[in-house]
């Protein structure tokens, strides 16, 4: 029996676990003590910040937790890279080495969240919870439009077009 407990966690350590993209949706007003430490613990801090996590099993439960406040998803590794060549901060340690912030901030999506707002599930045609590859899409419109050569090349196309 204890053999088998063991075996069961060397698959759960060794298993390969997707990556998804978090992002916190709103703010902190009137939040109870429990939610504010789960934010904390996924480094969370502000509306409109996002991390990259493992979709690990007690990952899942914290989002169950607070997903009337995050949205998330599958990212895939072009958003990724985007992500870590736009929106990276680098900082300094304590001893001078330089770091990299956990988590990237990002800015209200352009034309706005999905036209039911951000207090309803994202299956009722609101922005919370479990969007799945959608979550690319959101963080494509969270990201400035200067920084983003693909949409700013598709915007003087429009214009062309148009005269």
């Amino acid at each position: 029996m204890a053999e088998d407990k063991a075996e069961e966690k060397k698959e759960m350590e060794n298993k390969e676990y997707g990556k998804i993209a978090v992002i916190r949706i709103r703010g902190s007003i009137k939040l109870k003590k429990e939610l504010k430490d789960t934010f904390n613990m996924l480094k969370l801090y502000k509306q409109h910040n996002c991390v990259i996590l493992n979709a690990t099993p007690s990952i899942m439960g914290m989002l169950k937790k607070i997903a009337s406040y995050v949205t998330w998803g599958e990212i895939d590794n072009e958003t990724l890279n985007l992500l870590k060549e736009k929106r990276e901060e680098k900082t300094k340690d304590k001893k001078g080495r330089e770091i990299t912030k956990k988590f990237f901030r990002l800015h209200p999506p352009r034309k706005g969240f999905e036209r039911k707002g951000i207090k309803l599930p994202f299956k009722v045609g609101g922005a919370l919870g479990y969007r799945g590859e959608k979550i690319n899409d959101l963080i494509k419109k969270m990201i400035p439009p200067e920084l983003v050569p693909n949409l700013q090349a598709k915007k003087t196309n429009n214009k062309e077009g148009r005269a």
